[in-house]
């Protein structure tokens, strides 16, 4: 039997809150997927390279041309968001191996696997997060 066919008669794995915590199966699990949503990161960008390399046309319209540069402002300001979360996804990547993935940095308490997967990158408890937004909007609205 081939490697695909075993995988293909296995359920998918999610983790549940009826496990260990971070035991080795779900670090795994997020390891995994924060591997792949890294490559996809890595992958669109070099899409996003080479389109960006083809079209350096010179649009003769003026409106062509500023819709051009627009489109082109938007795709690199994304791109540098994307810069920042490989960084995030980095930094998660050495947690798993350091042992302090999936426990809140504010508090030492775990995050929570739905929150975990709903955002790998999660270096707050749902909790956490919520009092630092507070803290932040009365900042802001100071």
């Amino acid at each position: 039997m081939k490697a695909a066919e075993v995988l293909a008669d296995r359920p998918v794995y999610r983790p549940s809150e009826d496990e260990v915590f971070m035991s080795e199966r779900q670090l795994e699990y997020f390891k995994q997927k924060l591997i792949d949503w890294k490559e996809d990161i890595l992958r669109e960008s070099g899409e996003t390279l080479k389109h960006l390399q083809s079209e350096t046309e010179n649009h003769p319209d003026l409106a062509d041309r500023a819709s051009s540069e627009t489109d082109r402002s938007l795709e690199l300001r994304t791109r540098d968001r994307q810069r920042k979360l490989i960084s995030k996804i980095d930094e998660a990547l050495r947690r798993i191996e350091d042992g302090s993935y999936g426990y809140c940095e504010e508090t030492g308490e775990p995050i929570g696997v739905a929150r975990l997967d709903a955002r790998p990158i999660a270096t707050l408890s749902l909790e956490a997060q919520e009092r630092h937004e507070r803290r932040e909007r009365v900042h802001r609205d100071d």
